[in-house]
Order: C-alpha cells, then sequence, then structure tokens
C-alpha cells in the first residue's frame, strides 16, 4: 500500500479576523506544527494587511524551524466576497476593504503558490476534511464569532452562487426592525448573534437601567465589554447575560430554520468564538428550529459543534490548498 509522507511538505493556513491574523503551519494531514496570531488594533488598509500576512507567515515558518522552500503552498481564509480564480478579497465588509489582491504579493516573496477563499468556505472544507463533515456530502458550517457566514456542501461538493457569495447567512434579515449592521442593512443575523451583537446589547441593556455583574466584570467602562464577558456573566448566574444568550438562540434558529426549508442538510456545523457559550444557547436553538422548520427537514438534521476550535478556519485554509492538490473538482 502507498502512504503519503505527511512530513514530507507543510502547509501555511492563514486566518484573517476584523481583530485578528491567525495562523498555523501544518504537515500534509493537517497536524498543526506551529502557530501565530497578531491583533490588530488599528484600521487596515490593502497594504498594512499584505504587510501583516508577509510578517505572520514569515514567523510562524521560524517558529516551526522551516523556510518557504519546506512549503507546497499557503491557504489564507478571508471574511467576505472572495474571488478564488484573481486570490482577492472582492468586498471585506468587517474591514472596509474592497478588491485586495492576496495572492500576489505573497507568492512574489515566498514563490510558493497561494490559495485564497472565503474563511467560512474554509471551514467547511477542514471539517469536511478532518472535522465533523467527512460522514455526509450535504452540510452546512456555520462560523458564529467576529462575524457570522456559512461554508455550504451539497452532494460532495462546494457551493459558491454565481458570483462567489452564497452562504452570507450573517446579512439575511432576521428582524425588521433590528440594529443597523455593518453592511448598511437593519436586522441582520450578524447586527443579533455575533460576538460583538451580544456584547453591545448587554452594554445598552445597562444603560437603559438593568442590574448587571457585567458592570464590575467591565470596571464601570460599558464600551469594554466583550462577547466573552457576557459568558462570563451567565455562568455566574447574571439574569441579563442568560437572557442575552437565549435570544441569541432564538436568532440563530430563525437564521438556521431558513437554511434548513432551503436547503435541506443533513448536518449543520457551528463553529466561531461564540460557540464556546453553546451550552446557554443550544437548547433555545434547536427548539426554535423545531418551531419554525419544516417538519421534514427539521428531523433530517443534526446540529453539532466543531471540534478544532479556534483554529478551524486555518485549518480550513490548510485544506484549501490540500483540495486544489487531491479534489480540484469539488466547486459548483
Amino acid at each position: 500500500m502507498l502512504r503519503i509522507n505527511a512530513d514530507a511538505y507543510h502547509i501555511v493556513g492563514i486566518d484573517i479576523g476584523i481583530h485578528h491574523i491567525r495562523a498555523v503551519v501544518t504537515n500534509l494531514n493537517a497536524d498543526i506544527k506551529a502557530s501565530e496570531t497578531l491583533t490588530l488594533t488599528e484600521q487596515i488598509n490593502q497594504e498594512t494587511l499584505v504587510k501583516h500576512l508577509i510578517a505572520t507567515v514569515s514567523h510562524v515558518l521560524e517558529r516551526a524551524s522551516l523556510t518557504p522552500k519546506d512549503l507546497m503552498g499557503i491557504g489564507i481564509g478571508m471574511h467576505g466576497v472572495v474571488d478564488p480564480e484573481a486570490g482577492k478579497a472582492v468586498f471585506a465588509p468587517n474591514l472596509g476593504l474592497r478588491d485586495v489582491s492576496l495572492r500576489e504579493p505573497l507568492e512574489q516573496v515566498f514563490s510558493v503558490p497561494v490559495h485564497v477563499e472565503n474563511d467560512v468556505v474554509a471551514f467547511a472544507l477542514g471539517e469536511s476534511w478532518f472535522g465533523e463533515g467527512k460522514d455526509t456530502g450535504n452540510f452546512i458550517a456555520v462560523n458564529i464569532g467576529e462575524g457570522v457566514g456559512a461554508g455550504i456542501i451539497l452532494n460532495g461538493q462546494i457551493y459558491k452562487g454565481a458570483s462567489f457569495s452564497a452562504g452570507e447567512i450573517g446579512h439575511t434579515t432576521v428582524d425588521m426592525n433590528g440594529p443597523r449592521c455593518s453592511c448598511g442593512n437593519y436586522g441582520c443575523l450578524q447586527s443579533l448573534v455575533s460576538g460583538p451583537a451580544i456584547a453591545r446589547q448587554a452594554a445598552q441593556q445597562i444603560r437603559e437601567g438593568r442590574a448587571s455583574k457585567l458592570t464590575d466584570l467591565c470596571g464601570d467602562d460599558l464600551d469594554a465589554i466583550t462577547g466573552e464577558m457576557v459568558d462570563r456573566a451567565a455562568r455566574m448566574g447574571d439574569e441579563l447575560a442568560r437572557e442575552i444568550f437565549l435570544q441569541t438562540g432564538r436568532y440563530l434558529g430563525i437564521g438556521l430554520a431558513n437554511l434548513i426549508n432551503t436547503l435541506n442538510p443533513r448536518k449543520i456545523i457551528l463553529g466561531g468564538g461564540v460557540t464556546n457559550a453553546s451550552d446557554l444557547f443550544l437548547d433555545e436553538l434547536n427548539a426554535t428550529i423545531q418551531e419554525r422548520a419544516m417538519d421534514t427537514p427539521a428531523k433530517a438534521v443534526s446540529i453539532v459543534i466543531s471540534r478544532q476550535g479556534e483554529y478551524a478556519s486555518a485549518i480550513g485554509a490548510v485544506t484549501i490548498v490540500l483540495n486544489g492538490l487531491f479534489a480540484p473538482q469539488i466547486y459548483v
């Protein structure tokens, strides 16, 4: 039997978030050899983003005691609308960027193939190769973190849509009277269930007079409240924090019920930072799905939490490279 020497080559996977750039170096089995996280503290433009990417790749290679000659490729997961054929981010609303070329500058520096994809599509690919999606060809991977998006696998293939924008579930309307979203619309799912949305709701309720342990946790600076703080307060028995997570489950359940009725997946895989609090909202989410989704597709689907952790999208970016080598026909 022929076997691939998994350590013969390595791959760098990069996850570009709103406030961070995460990178991993893995072997061909996606075993992490080194990792690097860069926190973005200021608004970035195309030039600074590319500089950050080059520095992050260089640092993570150094940590792994590798050089670009040891690489098979670099995969990049970027939020928003991505054109993988051109290797650029078409529109990244959470970063305020348009038409950012990512492939060309990195290929010039590192002299290896660079693959660029939407971060949640990358997440879905990672789950299909190494995670909860291995046993089914029909699933949706939903990332709920600083933003919200979905990667769609139908009949074993990634569905990209006519203009590479399929899966933008975070910008579907679930509350016509909801808050303004970063995309300019009102009541988007992302504006109600993302980490920043959870923090914003908590701060707003406290300003309106609700008592909460969050006041102490944030040191009376309501602008400093984070989704993680709301999670911590909920586990301390804070009534407001628990109510917010129940509401998160309801809104997310509405969004997922719409996906279930439209695409009839076998499985929905949830990932991203907000899922660290999944035990606080999963029951409410499932109850909402049963109330709002059609009976037959609702019974056919299972809702599971990704086991990939904070590096799920970075591992997915590694899988972009592997997919290009071993399964080049997966896109539709």
